[in-house]
Protein backbone atom coordinates (compact mmCIF):
# COMPACT_ATOMS: atom_id res chain seq x y z
CA UNK A 1 0.00 0.00 0.00
CA UNK A 2 1.45 3.24 -0.85
CA UNK A 3 2.48 5.43 1.82
CA UNK A 4 0.28 8.72 2.27
CA UNK A 5 2.17 12.16 1.82
CA UNK A 6 3.01 14.68 3.94
CA UNK A 7 0.19 16.71 2.77
CA UNK A 8 -3.45 16.40 3.32
CA UNK A 9 -6.74 18.23 2.84
CA UNK A 10 -9.40 18.85 5.65
CA UNK A 11 -12.40 18.88 4.64
CA UNK A 12 -13.48 22.19 6.43
CA UNK A 13 -13.63 25.78 6.51
CA UNK A 14 -14.31 25.82 10.32
CA UNK A 15 -11.32 28.19 11.18
CA UNK A 16 -11.43 26.97 14.91
CA UNK A 17 -11.11 23.36 13.63
CA UNK A 18 -8.42 23.78 11.07
CA UNK A 19 -6.38 25.47 13.87
CA UNK A 20 -6.34 22.41 15.99
CA UNK A 21 -6.11 20.07 13.82
CA UNK A 22 -3.29 21.34 11.94
CA UNK A 23 -1.52 21.53 15.69
CA UNK A 24 -2.07 18.16 16.23
CA UNK A 25 -0.99 16.87 12.98
CA UNK A 26 2.35 19.16 13.52
CA UNK A 27 5.10 17.95 10.86
CA UNK A 28 2.34 17.54 7.95
CA UNK A 29 1.64 20.04 5.77
CA UNK A 30 -2.76 20.50 6.23
CA UNK A 31 -3.97 22.72 3.62
CA UNK A 32 -7.94 23.95 4.00
CA UNK A 33 -10.21 22.53 1.14
CA UNK A 34 -10.68 26.28 0.26
CA UNK A 35 -7.09 26.43 -1.20
CA UNK A 36 -8.86 24.04 -3.63
CA UNK A 37 -11.97 26.02 -4.16
CA UNK A 38 -14.08 23.49 -2.74
CA UNK A 39 -17.85 24.34 -2.09
CA UNK A 40 -19.38 23.51 1.18
CA UNK A 41 -20.92 20.01 1.41
CA UNK A 42 -24.44 19.64 2.70
CA UNK A 43 -24.65 17.28 5.86
CA UNK A 44 -28.18 15.55 5.44
CA UNK A 45 -27.26 12.30 7.12
CA UNK A 46 -28.14 11.64 10.80
CA UNK A 47 -24.95 10.69 11.91
CA UNK A 48 -21.63 11.65 12.43
CA UNK A 49 -19.80 9.19 10.35
CA UNK A 50 -21.84 9.50 7.42
CA UNK A 51 -21.24 12.99 7.53
CA UNK A 52 -17.57 12.88 7.66
CA UNK A 53 -17.76 10.32 4.99
CA UNK A 54 -19.86 12.54 2.57
CA UNK A 55 -17.48 15.61 3.39
CA UNK A 56 -14.78 13.62 2.93
CA UNK A 57 -15.43 12.38 -0.60
CA UNK A 58 -16.69 16.07 -1.72
CA UNK A 59 -13.77 17.12 -1.39
CA UNK A 60 -11.64 14.62 -2.17
CA UNK A 61 -13.14 14.97 -5.69
CA UNK A 62 -11.53 18.69 -5.96
CA UNK A 63 -7.91 17.36 -5.13
CA UNK A 64 -5.39 15.01 -5.94
CA UNK A 65 -4.69 14.47 -2.22
CA UNK A 66 -5.21 12.42 0.58
CA UNK A 67 -8.65 14.12 2.76
CA UNK A 68 -9.51 14.14 6.42
CA UNK A 69 -13.07 15.08 7.11
CA UNK A 70 -14.75 15.27 10.81
CA UNK A 71 -18.00 15.26 11.89
CA UNK A 72 -18.38 16.60 15.60
CA UNK A 73 -21.18 17.86 17.65
CA UNK A 74 -22.71 17.83 20.85
CA UNK A 75 -24.83 15.62 22.60
CA UNK A 76 -26.78 16.46 25.78
CA UNK A 77 -28.94 13.47 27.42
CA UNK A 78 -31.61 15.60 28.59
CA UNK A 79 -32.63 17.00 25.07
CA UNK A 80 -32.55 13.75 23.62
CA UNK A 81 -29.06 13.73 22.09
CA UNK A 82 -29.77 17.55 20.75
CA UNK A 83 -28.36 19.40 18.81
CA UNK A 84 -25.92 16.37 17.82
CA UNK A 85 -25.24 16.53 14.08
CA UNK A 86 -27.30 19.73 13.89
CA UNK A 87 -24.87 21.76 16.64
CA UNK A 88 -23.31 23.74 14.01
CA UNK A 89 -26.94 25.01 12.77
CA UNK A 90 -28.97 24.24 16.24
CA UNK A 91 -30.07 27.75 16.21
CA UNK A 92 -30.71 27.77 12.55
CA UNK A 93 -28.73 27.66 9.02
CA UNK A 94 -26.90 30.95 9.78
CA UNK A 95 -26.05 30.37 13.36
CA UNK A 96 -23.41 32.01 15.19
CA UNK A 97 -22.09 30.16 17.79
CA UNK A 98 -23.29 32.98 20.49
CA UNK A 99 -27.04 31.73 18.72
CA UNK A 100 -26.38 28.27 19.32
CA UNK A 101 -25.10 29.13 22.93
CA UNK A 102 -28.16 31.26 23.99
CA UNK A 103 -30.55 28.66 22.60
CA UNK A 104 -28.78 25.34 24.06
CA UNK A 105 -29.01 27.75 27.77
CA UNK A 106 -32.71 28.26 26.66
CA UNK A 107 -33.37 24.76 26.32
CA UNK A 108 -31.80 23.69 29.40
CA UNK A 109 -33.19 26.92 31.41
CA UNK A 110 -36.01 24.28 33.50
CA UNK A 111 -32.71 21.52 34.09
CA UNK A 112 -31.22 21.10 37.17
CA UNK A 113 -27.22 21.02 36.78
CA UNK A 114 -27.24 17.18 37.82
CA UNK A 115 -29.25 16.92 35.02
CA UNK A 116 -27.46 18.34 32.83
CA UNK A 117 -24.56 15.26 31.73
CA UNK A 118 -23.18 15.92 28.17
CA UNK A 119 -20.35 14.67 25.65
CA UNK A 120 -18.74 15.76 22.50
CA UNK A 121 -19.05 13.45 19.64
CA UNK A 122 -16.27 13.56 16.78
CA UNK A 123 -15.58 10.89 14.01
CA UNK A 124 -13.29 11.16 11.91
CA UNK A 125 -12.52 9.91 8.31
CA UNK A 126 -9.27 9.66 6.21
CA UNK A 127 -9.66 8.74 2.25
CA UNK A 128 -6.72 8.76 0.02
CA UNK A 129 -8.37 9.27 -2.88
CA UNK A 130 -12.22 10.04 -3.63
CA UNK A 131 -13.13 6.31 -4.46
CA UNK A 132 -11.27 4.70 -1.78
CA UNK A 133 -13.68 2.14 -0.98
CA UNK A 134 -12.22 1.47 2.74
CA UNK A 135 -11.83 4.46 4.46
CA UNK A 136 -10.27 4.96 7.80
CA UNK A 137 -12.49 5.62 10.58
CA UNK A 138 -11.78 6.96 14.05
CA UNK A 139 -14.08 8.59 16.98
CA UNK A 140 -13.20 10.10 20.26
CA UNK A 141 -15.58 10.46 22.81
CA UNK A 142 -15.48 13.66 26.21
CA UNK A 143 -17.99 13.58 28.80
CA UNK A 144 -18.97 16.79 30.03
CA UNK A 145 -21.78 18.61 31.79
CA UNK A 146 -23.59 21.71 30.28
CA UNK A 147 -22.49 24.52 32.82
CA UNK A 148 -25.28 26.97 34.02
CA UNK A 149 -23.39 30.12 32.28
CA UNK A 150 -20.60 30.39 29.99
CA UNK A 151 -17.37 30.65 31.33
CA UNK A 152 -13.61 31.05 29.58
CA UNK A 153 -12.86 32.78 26.37
CA UNK A 154 -10.88 29.92 24.38
CA UNK A 155 -11.79 27.78 21.82
CA UNK A 156 -15.06 27.96 20.20
CA UNK A 157 -18.78 26.74 19.42
CA UNK A 158 -19.64 25.40 22.80
CA UNK A 159 -16.69 25.24 24.65
CA UNK A 160 -17.44 28.10 27.22
CA UNK A 161 -20.78 26.05 28.16
CA UNK A 162 -19.10 22.67 27.91
CA UNK A 163 -17.91 22.06 31.86
CA UNK A 164 -15.54 18.94 33.34
CA UNK A 165 -15.98 18.90 36.95
CA UNK A 166 -12.86 16.54 37.43
CA UNK A 167 -11.02 19.96 36.50
CA UNK A 168 -13.52 22.34 37.32
CA UNK A 169 -13.46 24.42 34.80
CA UNK A 170 -15.21 24.65 30.80
CA UNK A 171 -13.19 23.51 27.98
CA UNK A 172 -13.03 27.36 26.84
CA UNK A 173 -10.77 27.76 29.99
CA UNK A 174 -8.23 25.17 29.30
CA UNK A 175 -5.20 26.16 27.02
CA UNK A 176 -5.06 24.49 23.36
CA UNK A 177 -2.54 21.70 24.56
CA UNK A 178 -4.65 20.90 27.27
CA UNK A 179 -7.45 20.80 25.16
CA UNK A 180 -6.09 18.95 22.32
CA UNK A 181 -4.88 16.64 24.48
CA UNK A 182 -8.18 15.90 26.42
CA UNK A 183 -10.53 16.53 23.47
CA UNK A 184 -12.98 14.45 21.22
CA UNK A 185 -11.04 15.70 18.53
CA UNK A 186 -7.77 15.05 19.65
CA UNK A 187 -8.91 11.89 20.91
CA UNK A 188 -10.22 10.82 17.28
CA UNK A 189 -6.65 11.52 15.38
CA UNK A 190 -4.57 9.73 17.74
CA UNK A 191 -6.85 7.02 17.09
CA UNK A 192 -6.87 7.39 12.96
CA UNK A 193 -2.79 7.84 13.39
CA UNK A 194 -2.64 4.20 14.96
CA UNK A 195 -4.62 3.19 12.41
CA UNK A 196 -2.70 4.69 9.78
CA UNK A 197 0.32 2.73 11.01
CA UNK A 198 -1.78 -0.76 11.83
CA UNK A 199 -1.96 0.02 7.78
CA UNK A 200 1.58 -0.08 7.18
CA UNK A 201 0.99 3.76 5.96
CA UNK A 202 3.00 6.47 7.49
CA UNK A 203 2.77 10.59 7.74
Amino acid sequence: MDKLMQRLVLASNNQGKIGEIKALLSGIEVLAQTEFGVPECPEPALTFVENSLLKARHAATYCQLPVIADDSGLIVHALNGQPGVRSARYAGDNASDQDNNDKLLSELSLIEREQRLAQFVCVMVLLRHADDPCPLIAQGVWQGEIAMTPQGDNGFGYDALFWLPELNCTAAQLSNTQKNQLSHRGQALRQLRNEILKQTLSF
